[in-house]
Formats: structure tokens, C-alpha cells, sequence
């Protein structure tokens, strides 16, 4: 479909030879996205059930979910959004302007899909300021913000500024720089900044990855309990299998009690490991909070620790 350079990386979208209407997005190797144009609910990854599964219960079946999307890719969680919810308003925060246009490009989002885009670091968007209403409940940013100057850009579809922004439902976080999170993107200052932007018992889904002894997301998890007053951890290895395999591990916090916790079966069968309260406070144990100051990038799936 496409081989696109980004500064030094190569992105590319290719069609699944085995499946129609399949197509992966990957950035130097990395599979970052995987799209099914003919069923956008049918979908490659665990991870991405388990935040589709949180998403439907969400709000009442085929009713509107502002859903914010840190990270576009291939806009895999957008488009299961928009066939499931018709018409939901939706943002997408993503820093590559070609990438993002030559996906549009390549794979049209449906007519009448309401998704906009902001153009820019997701940091320096998230630190931007809020309206009025919000602005007293975040502390200052301490990156300079990007907002409306990162809104431009050849992207075809609606451009956004920063204070579009707000009371946001659903929001996934799915930051990715290639294969590493960076850590500006995984601080407790930053999830201030992302709570403050969500709605009223809205939720958080962050995307990480990682493997036993998972010291990088028990330090997210401390860091999300920190600002959220609900917390779970999904992940599909065993948490304390120390031969377990790299993989990907979801976060989702709220103020409010989480669907997923009350109601388990909802991640369907079959089921991943959950932890949530005293189970989770025994897998964080005494790992740090991560600052601005003091936060690490993600594990290197390269790092020879994996093979």
C-alpha cells in the first residue's frame, strides 16, 4: 500500500497476502496497527480486545463515546469505535502528519465517522491549557505547548486544536515511539494532565509492554494509582510465570469504579489475568512512582533480557 520515511525510520502498510482486506501498519519492523477493512470490529490483537471490551461497556450499546486516541497508527480502535457507535466523536492526537494522511489516503474511514486530529507531541498537547472551567484542577505544564501550531498539516479530514481536547469518555493511550514508550509520555505529571482532559468517571487505557518482572508496569501501575482512584491491570501472561514472555500489558483507571473489575466476564474467554486491589497493590509491591524526574522508556523488546 505504502513505504513512507519518517526522519530515519521506515513505515509501511502492507496487505495481508492470506486475508483481504486486511492490512498492518509497522514502523522499522515494529507492527504498530492492524486493520480489517471489511469487519473494523474484528481485531488482531488481545490488547485491543480487552480496551474494545471496555470501550462497549462504556456507555449503553450503539449510544455516542467521546473516545480520545494518544497514538493514532492505523486508527485500528477508531474505526471498531465508529462501527460500533456510529457517529461518536472522536480525537486523535498523533505527531506524524504524513503517516496520518497517508493512511486516510489509504484507508478511508467510513462517511460520516466525526473524527478530528491534532497534529503534535502528545506531552505538549496534554500540557496545553484547558478552558477556564478545567484550568484549576491541573497544575502548570512544564513543556511548552504545541496546540493549534501542531494542528496543521496535508492530513485530509477535520484538523483540531488542544482545548477539543476535554471531557473526554474513553482514552487510549497508545504512545509509541517505534518500540519504546518514551518516559514524558508515562509520568505521573503527564496522567495529571490526561485526567483533568476526562470526563467525570471517564476511563484511561494505556497500552504497554513488558515481561517478568514487569518492574516497568508496576511503576506505571503506582504511578496511574497515584492520580486514579481505580486501577486494573490486564495482561495474558502469567504474572508470575519468571520464564514468561514479552507482551503487552493494559492499565485502565478511572475515579469511578471499573466495569471490567464488577463484571470479569466482559473481557471474554479466554479470560486474561486481572489485578485490582489487594492483588494489585502485592504485584506493585514497592515500585516507584515515575516523575518527570525520574521516569525510565519503556523495556527495549531488543534487549537480549527477552530472548
Amino acid at each position: 500500500m505504502f513505504s513512507l520515511m519518517l526522519d530515519n525510520r521506515k513505515a509501511k502498510l502492507v496487505e495481508s497476502r492470506r486475508r483481504a482486506g486486511r492490512y498492518e501498519l509497522s514502523v522499522d519492523g515494529i507492527a504498530q496497527s492492524v486493520v480489517s477493512m471489511t469487519d473494523p470490529t474484528e481485531l488482531e490483537y488481545a490488547y485491543t480486545q480487552h480496551i474494545a471490551r471496555a470501550m462497549d461497556a462504556a456507555a449503553r450499546p450503539g449510544t455516542p463515546l467521546f473516545t480520545v486516541h494518544l497514538g493514532a497508527g492505523a486508527l485500528t480502535l477508531a474505526r471498531y469505535v465508529e462501527a460500533t457507535r456510529a457517529g461518536s466523536p472522536q480525537l486523535a492526537v498523533e505527531f506524524e502528519p504524513a503517516l496520518y494522511a497517508a493512511v486516510i489516503a489509504a484507508l478511508p474511514l467510513p462517511p460520516g465517522a466525526d473524527l478530528r486530529v491534532i497534529f503534535g507531541d502528545a506531552r505538549a498537547v496534554a500540557d496545553a491549557d484547558l478552558p477556564d472551567e478545567k484550568r484549576s484542577s491541573v497544575p502548570s505544564p512544564p513543556f511548552p505547548a504545541l496546540g493549534a501550531a501542531a494542528s496543521g498539516g496535508t492530513a485530509s479530514g477535520s484538523t483540531a486544536v488542544d482545548t477539543d481536547w476535554v471531557d473526554a469518555r474513553f482514552t487510549v493511550v497508545d504512545l509509541w515511539d517505534a518500540a519504546v514508550i518514551r518516559h514524558r509520555v508515562a509520568s505521573q505529571e503527564f496522567y495529571r494532565r490526561v485526567a483533568a482532559r476526562s470526563a467525570a468517571g471517564g476511563v484511561v487505557a494505556v497500552n504497554l509492554l513488558d515481561g517478568h518482572p514487569f518492574e516497568y508496569s508496576r511503576r506505571q501501575a503506582a504511578t496511574l494509582s497515584s492520580v486514579f482512584d481505580h486501577v486494573a491491570v490486564v495482561l495474558d501472561a502469567e504474572p508470575e510465570d519468571d520464564e514468561g514472555p514479552l507482551g503487552n500489558v493494559v492499565i485502565f483507571a478511572s475515579d469511578e469504579p471499573l466495569d471490567i473489575v464488577a463484571n470479569p466476564d466482559l473481557l471474554g474467554s479466554p479470560r486474561p489475568h486481572m489485578l485490582h486491589d489487594g492483588s494489585l497493590s502485592s504485584w506493585i509491591a514497592e515500585a516507584r512512582i515515575m516523575t518527570d524526574a525520574d521516569g525510565t522508556d519503556s523495556p527495549d523488546p531488543d534487549d537480549p533480557i527477552w530472548d
